[in-house]
């Protein structure tokens, strides 16, 4: 890795100078004041990478849970004026220097995500930068886990009517969602899903994980929550998690038992989703699928969900000590 002795790589001093960490642009920006009252963000987390002035890098990590480990890599932004070189080499030692600083030794690396336009291949510019990007965290041994489709439903869209075919309760406890997301664990189309699975974990137990390590935190009232049955025998057919997350409110998860797949019905369990969020007199409701998901693509596109960015996930699968 090339030296450059005139840049100095750092955490921010405190609060004051989020406005340093500010002068390079990414659409997360806004959340950062409250991120960083309400303990979601920490200014140790949160790093720059200066030549004299000038900031030519920042990086920065967050947490759902204040007072827990970091969560997600979240922020990894180079100055748009460095050379490819410049930011091949700053870009590397930024993220290598800030991770072993606020990754605990032998700890996991907390996986990268990323929001881009929807059309950043077409845009030279866009593409360029977040290429470089991607090219520091290969170097550091991530790789691509999945690129996902970010959408959105706005007030004022239509929201089907019940058609009858499904009838809706909500769920009851803990075990009555889990006895559902175990098969639909199985033959899942979700990188994430199909990454706790490749780990050796069961399907039971990666959708304990996933319960667990996401849905017990959501705040929003449970009976939110729907399982969608036949209405003649009672007979589960899927579910759906609408809640709100720290900052929108979200269809956290909606799944189809296999032996119910492909009759559309994953249209009616979206669509109560909806209904119940949007009950609540909601703006916007966002989602998300893999772009490889086509199935749950069209389906939220039949919704009246829009897709208005993307995101991507890298991930660190080698052991060794963050920083190594």
């Amino acid at each position: 890795m090339q030296l450059d002795p005139a840049l100095v790589i750092r955490p921010l001093a405190g609060p004051q100078e989020l406005d340093l960490f500010d002068r390079l642009d990414y659409v997360l920006d806004h959340e950062l004041p409250d991120d960083l009252a309400t303990g979601r963000r920490l200014p140790e987390w949160m790093w720059v990478a200066l030549r004299g002035d000038r900031l030519v890098g920042r990086i920065g990590w967050w947490t759902g849970r204040p007072g827990n480990a970091p969560q997600a890599l979240d922020f990894f932004d180079l100055d748009p004026e460095l050379s490819a070189e410049d930011a091949a080499d700053i870009g590397l030692r930024l993220l290598e220097t800030a991770t072993a600083a606020v990754v605990p030794a032998g700890a996991p690396r907390p996986e990268y995500g990323r929001f881009m336009p929807a059309d950043w291949r077409e845009v030279a510019g866009t593409r360029t930068q977040l290429e470089r990007l991607f090219g520091v965290l290969e170097a550091s041994g991530a790789r691509p886990l999945v690129e996902r489709l970010r959408l959105e439903w706005r007030a004022g869209t239509a929201v089907p009517a019940p058609a009858g075919r499904l009838a809706f309760r909500p769920v009851r406890d803990r075990e009555d969602l889990l006895a559902l997301m175990t098969p639909v664990m199985e033959g899942t189309l979700d990188a994430h899903g199909q990454a706790d699975l490749a780990t050796g974990l069961s399907p039971r137990e990666a959708a304990e994980l996933h319960y667990d390590e996401e849905l017990a935190h959501y705040t929003t009232p449970r009976d939110w929550w729907r399982i969608a049955e036949l209405p003649e025998t009672g007979e589960p057919v899927g579910f759906v998690v609408p809640a709100r997350n720290n900052y929108h409110p979200i269809i956290a998860y909606i799944g189809v038992l296999p032996a119910h797949r492909g009759r559309g019905h994953v249209d009616e369990i979206l669509a109560e989703g909806t209904r119940v969020l949007a009950a609540e007199d909601v703006p916007n409701i966002r989602a998300a699928t893999d772009v490889g998901n086509v199935p749950m693509a069209k389906s939220f596109a039949r919704a009246g969900y829009v897709n208005f960015e993307r995101s991507i996930n890298f991930v660190w699968d080698a052991p060794g000590a963050a920083g190594s």
